[in-house]
């Protein structure tokens, strides 16, 4: 009887620990989907980027009227053009080194970003100051300059690898600002507050990341007030337009 009794007790300490297996397996599984642990420990995401960070306005763009353009709004897009490719460049770079998927995702966004102000050149005729498309081959050599400094501090640690991205985000965020006074096209203005849009909902991930490895980003360009307001409100997903292009 006891000997019938240890067998039953046996197979059921058997049963409760493949039990305890499974459920460990599926865990870690669910796990996989949110974060990865690296070899210095960095807790990143593998997010995925919300389907309106791809920026595809071409359809759009050309429903609204062609108007005459400045100066200033001719050099506004030809920054834009290569500071969208810049971002793209670098998060390339970035999931090269570290193999995090924050800055694949992210990159294949910026190349929407990127096209999308190609749109807008070739509707005006401007020329595209993207004449190779190679990584970190730029017309400007601020941007050049830029790229090459942003590259080497990500590369020094996947914690200073998320800080560029935070940086690469914020700079957006605040040129865009300057380029959306300088302009009252309905175009434009549509491209450029679907390009902010993005760069606040990336600006949102890479903080929320370094915020759960213990650090605190500081704003290098948007004030201290913009930066709080943006990273203390939920993530942006989708975005509708008036007749004047302004997000509703």
């Amino acid at each position: 009887m006891k000997e019938k009794e240890t067998k039953k007790l046996g197979i059921l300490l058997i049963v409760l620990l493949v039990i305890g297996l499974a459920w460990g397996y599926l865990y870690l599984v669910n796990r996989e989907n949110d974060k990865v642990s690296t070899s210095d420990d960095v807790v990143t995401d593998i997010s995925v980027v919300d389907e309106s960070d791809m920026l595809n306005m071409s359809e759009y763009i050309d429903t609204l009227p062609q108007e005459d353009l400045t100066d200033a709004e001719k050099e506004g897009l030809i920054q834009m053009r290569e500071e969208e490719k810049l971002a793209h460049d670098v998060y390339t770079v970035l999931y090269q080194k570290w193999g995090q998927n924050i800055f694949d995702n992210i990159s294949d966004s910026e190349q929407t970003h990127t096209d999308s102000v190609k749109d807008l050149l070739v509707k005006y005729n401007i020329d595209d100051p993207v004449t190779d498309v190679s990584v970190g081959v730029f017309t400007s050599a601020d941007i050049e300059e830029l790229y090459t400094a942003l590259v080497k501090q990500g590369k020094e640690s996947l914690v200073e690898a998320l800080t560029v991205g935070a940086t690469v985000e914020d700079l957006d965020i605040y040129d865009l600002d300057i380029l959306m006074e300088e302009t009252d096209n309905e175009d434009i203005l549509a491209v450029y507050q679907n390009l902010q849009k993005g760069s606040r909902n990336h600006l949102r991930s890479f903080t929320s990341l370094l915020s759960r490895n213990g650090v605190t980003y500081e704003p290098q360009y948007i004030s201290q007030e913009d930066y709080q307001s943006i990273v203390s409100t939920a993530s942006e997903n989708g975005v509708s337009y008036d007749s004047k292009g302004n997000r509703r």
